[in-house]
């Protein structure tokens, strides 16, 4: 039988010394259950959490529809969050999630559906806590959450929790780190969101809205009104298939499409029937007819589709800047909504229809002037992106490496 680790894989210089098991009930001083009571608006100085005000991917407590406990708060400051507090999720789908207090969050009382451990001051509250974002954690909840009805663990289970503690000196060292790429993790993800929304305005005030004849936002040296056109004349369905030596593409809604032999989608297809799939074109619009809630797609690639799909192509236009607006919320919820009929699952596009919706139109100089600029932006978004999910696989690898 092999002896349990008991040093981590990866470890600052100067420490040699072999980690201890401890139980959180062991490292906390008290275990206790949140205010019993509803929120109300906002009184600009008191803040209430509760399990859905912590965010699921970064843990921190969402400040955007900030409430107060509905209660006199002078008399529940047992539940005023205090340094070296964290917060755990007891019940339901959110069961295990985790927050530390921190002291820029303010004034904040927490609520019933949430348990405050205090850790005692010679132990590290944020290696703490960091030791709640391990796989070793999310499997003790896992195990201990199970019910007959809604998961949940309570105060007692949660202080069995156990893991592996070093000095406090090395504790300190490993949550400062991590605390670090945290920051870099958060800057990351609050970029990327600013992109997104920048994004977002740009493509609001880049095409006219309703009623309007010219966007609110223009390149220098465009004048004029634009046109509003029937889809059906800027976009001619085609149908042109046995071209089985082309790859089989699978469409992704919002992202065009993909090869189906590189989808990790395990999805089959009779390759004997590929000469009666339909050829797509780069560029080219693709859509089926339950397809209404992503609009229509473009393809990446050249390549054979389902004969499910009806495809649209286009001459002198620039595909970047009608496929921004066929993934709008005009064209999907306005345009498109009067074509759209059925019930919920049943609900099918009426293709002919949808060829007669008005798009707006300009000259292909324009709009290649705002598909450049959708592109900037999108190779920005996708360079933050993959910088975001860098520094996330690398907490996720400090974490397996630095803690036991």
């Amino acid at each position: 039988m092999m002896e349990e680790r008991k040093v981590p894989a990866l470890r600052f210089q100067g420490f040699a010394d072999e980690w201890e098991e401890r139980k959180l009930g062991e490292i906390a001083d008290s275990f206790e259950y949140g205010l019993n009571a509803p929120a109300t608006e906002y009184d600009g100085k008191n803040k209430y959490i509760r399990i859905t005000d912590i965010d699921d991917k970064t843990h921190h407590f969402l400040l955007k529809n900030l409430s107060s406990p509905n209660v006199d708060v002078n008399f529940a400051k047992n539940y005023r969050l205090k340094e070296g507090d964290i917060l755990f999720a007891r019940t339901g789908a959110s069961v295990g999630k985790s927050y530390i207090y921190r002291q820029s969050d303010g004034l904040v009382y927490y609520a019933g559906f949430l348990i405050r451990a205090h850790v005692k001051k010679n132990y590290d509250s944020d290696f703490v806590y960091q030791n709640t974002l391990t796989s070793n954690y999310s499997k003790y909840i896992s195990i201990t959450s199970q019910r007959s009805g809604q998961p949940g663990v309570n105060a007692q289970e949660y202080s069995e929790y156990r893991f592996m503690v070093p000095s406090l000196l090395e504790q300190k060292k490993i949550s400062r780190l991590i605390m670090e790429l945290d920051q870099l993790i958060f800057n990351s993800l609050n970029k990327l969101t600013k992109l997104q929304s920048f994004k977002k305005s740009m493509l609001e005030k880049m095409f006219p809205r309703p009623g309007k004849k010219v966007p609110e936002v223009r390149f220098r040296g465009f004048t004029g009104d634009w046109e509003k056109r029937k889809l059906g004349s800027i976009f001619e369905e085609y149908s042109e298939k046995n071209h089985a030596e082309l790859p089989p593409l699978m469409i992704v809604q919002g992202g065009g499409t993909i090869l189906r032999d590189e989808s990790d989608r395990s999805l089959q297809y009779d390759r004997s029937n590929l000469s009666s799939y339909k050829m797509v074109n780069k560029d080219d619009f693709i859509v089926h007819l339950r397809s209404f809630e992503g609009g229509l797609e473009k393809a990446s690639s050249q390549g054979i589709i389902s004969p499910a799909y009806h495809t649209f192509h286009g001459e002198g236009i620039d595909a970047r800047f009608y496929y921004a607006y066929f993934r709008s919320a005009v064209f999907i919820r306005h345009d498109l909504k009067p074509h759209v009929y059925g019930i919920r699952d049943g609900r099918s596009i009426d293709i002919e229809g949808m060829k007669s919706i008005l798009i707006p139109y300009t000259s292909y100089e324009e709009q290649k002037k705002i598909g450049d600029c959708i592109s900037l932006l999108d190779q920005l978004i996708m360079l933050c992106q993959r910088k975001l999910e860098k520094l996330q696989s690398l907490k996720q690898a400090m974490l397996s490496e630095m803690f036991i």
